[in-house]
């Protein structure tokens, strides 16, 4: 199994800087909006550090089959989508998962 991880890329068909934060397992479970800088890209990362052992900055969203939830900043600003879950419980742990994973984990910087 794989240490969890930042990966910081650039998209080749906006130039915009992404990054993804990935389980242990390769999974991606938190991803971050299109920033047009890598630095501005690496505060975004620094903001889900800082954030993410909160436990009143997750809110959940459900639909049939489909959840999913939002990783927010103290002000209210989404700083990081999960990926869709198939399941209540799955959503969940990739919630447990940010929070364990997300303030000590490197970055791998892809670009």
């Amino acid at each position: 199994m794989k240490n969890p991880k930042f990966q910081l890329f650039q998209s080749s068909k906006n130039g915009q800087f992404y990054f993804h934060l990935t389980a242990g397992n390769g999974e991606i479970i938190l991803s971050g909006e299109g920033y047009t800088s890598k630095q501005s890209c690496l505060n975004g990362i620094s903001s889900v550090k800082v954030n993410a052992s909160r436990d009143f900055g997750y809110p959940l969203n459900d639909g049939y089959g489909n959840y999913t939830f939002n990783l927010e900043s103290t002000n209210g600003e989404i700083i990081g989508r999960s990926e869709n879950y198939t399941s209540l419980k799955a959503r969940d742990n990739g919630v447990k998962a940010v929070k364990r994973d997300a303030p000590e984990a490197p970055v791998e910087d892809l670009t």
